[in-house]
Order: structure tokens, then sequence, then C-alpha cells
């Protein structure tokens, strides 16, 4: 039988690495037609494999997207992504989530190309009733064109978290009671572009796109959507509470993701809206509540 000091110890230790918090489950990997659809240039959009795997391609033309084909208020989303590689200045590969209403939500990731032996940026963003600016930029700790990363959402009624290959990258708590609003009664569709942005996306628009290096090509598989799916007028999740990424270990991070989440903004932010005191004289409410400062 265990001494009581035993039992006392083994509860502490529970306790110190954090009785909340638990990584996402795996994703699933599906054909794209299961999940998503083509939005615009449908011939800009190769199938591979059954079409299990997908590229999408910018050429001086146009560049190409898709959607999925439901709307989900709360879930866990996964795209495997294998970025352009070699010059890719000037375009912008973007997957992130959106509702559809002037006061709109909205997820991002958003892949800022770069020239030829310059990493990649990657720039994550939260609109909430149409507000966003609270962009955060990192560069990433591998090279994103060289094999395929998993990037993902983790959306429930507390938190949303952006993973790499599960590792936390952000976290935007729900500060609510804060005075800041959160996505939670506008469902949203989940998007992904490759698209010509040599107005700002590199240096500010001063590296243009280099034609000559077309067509760029980015590449997915995965497809994965874990969500509750819902009507665009939906105001509410109608399995509320009994989803996986709705439990009570998915409230917050635990203490590992926390220190995961601490290096990658000591070692690879590059800016972040929260510590930017020029263009925020104020820091805003949720700064603190999400540990970024």
């Amino acid at each position: 039988m265990a001494s009581p000091f035993s039992i006392l110890l083994l509860g502490l230790l529970f306790m110190a690495s954090g009785t909340m918090g638990a990584p996402p489950r795996r994703p699933v990997a599906v054909p794209f037609s299961r999940n998503y659809m083509p939005t615009w240039a449908f011939d800009h959009i190769k199938y591979y494999n059954g079409g299990s795997e997908i590229q999408l391609h910018l050429d001086k033309y146009t560049g190409t997207g898709f959607q999925s084909k439901g709307s989900y208020l709360f879930g866990h989303f996964s795209m495997q992504m294998k970025l352009v590689p070699g010059d890719s200045a000037g375009t912008v590969t973007a997957f992130y989530l959106s509702s559809q209403n002037s006061e709109h939500d909205e997820i991002d990731f958003e892949f800022l190309g770069n020239r030829t032996g310059q990493p990649y940026i990657l720039q994550t963003n939260v609109f909430t009733g149409g507000k966003g600016d609270r962009e955060q930029r990192i560069y990433l700790w591998f090279d994103p064109t060289k094999a395929y990363h998993s990037y993902s959402v983790l959306w429930n009624l507390y938190q949303i978290v952006f993973f790499i290959d599960d590792i936390p990258i952000r976290v935007f708590k729900n500060c609510k009671d804060l005075g800041v609003r959160f996505p939670f009664n506008q469902p949203m569709k989940i998007y992904s572009s490759l698209w010509n942005a040599d107005d700002w996306a590199t240096r500010g628009g001063l590296e243009k796109t280099d034609w000559s290096k077309a067509p760029f090509v980015a590449s997915y598989k995965g497809f994965h959507i874990d969500g509750c799916e819902s009507s665009v007028e939906a105001k509410f999740c109608a399995t509320q509470g009994k989803r996986w990424w709705d439990q009570k270990e998915f409230q917050d991070l635990d203490s590992y993701q926390w220190r995961r989440l601490r290096w990658v903004r000591k070692k690879f932010t590059i800016y972040n809206y929260c510590t930017d005191r020029v263009r925020y004289p104020t820091m805003s409410p949720e700064c603190r509540r999400d540990r970024d400062v």
C-alpha cells in the first residue's frame, strides 16, 4: 500500500504537470472532395492519387483557391501543406476560417513568400466582429517547402489555438469578460488560396513576384475537418459540450504546451501586436491572458 506521503507527492506532480490541456486528436486524412470544393480558377487546381493530394498553381494570369462545403461553429481543422519552393517572393499561401457577413470573424494562417534562400514568414491573425489588427509573425524552424507539415486550428468556446505539427504557436483565449469579442455565434467556412500579393507580402511590397519562375505551386493533402456543422444562420452548436474538442482538457493548454509556445515566441517571433507600443500605445486586454507579455 502506498504511504500518505507518496500519494501526496504523486498528487503534487500531477498538479505540476497541469490538470488541464491535451494534444488534439490525430487528424483523419480524407480525399479533397469529401470536405472541399474549388472556388475559382478551377483549371489551376491539379489532382493526384485519386484526389487525396492536390496542387494549387499561380501564374501571371490568376491564382486559385478552394473552400469547405460546410460551415462550422467550433471544431478541429487541419491541413497538410507543402509551400511554394524556390523564389516565392510576392506570393501568399493562405489557410483560414471566415464567416460570411460584414462584422465577420476570421482565423488566419498566411504564409508570405520570399526570395530564394530567405525564410518564409508565417503571419497569423484573428478577426472578431469585423475587427482584426492582431497580427503576429514568426519564422518557421524548418523548411516548409521540402516536406508536408500539418497546420491546424482548434476552436471552441474557450480558446483558439494555432498548431504546427501539434506544437502550439499561438493562443487566443475567450476574453469576453474583458470586453473583447470572441468568435462564438457565427459559423465559418474553411478556405485556402494561392495568390499574388506583391504589393505588400514580401518586405512590404519592395520584392516583386518574378513571373519567369511561374507557375508557383503549393501542395496539399489531409483535408481533415472535425467540427460542428451548422447552417450559416445558426447561432449555437447543437452538440455543444459533447465533442472531444469541447471537453474540459481542451479549455486550456497544459504545462508542456505552454512551454512549447514560449519556445516558439522566444526563438521565432519577429512581430507581435501585443508588444507594439508605437502602433498600439495601450495594450489589448487579451494579451495578458494569452501570455503574450
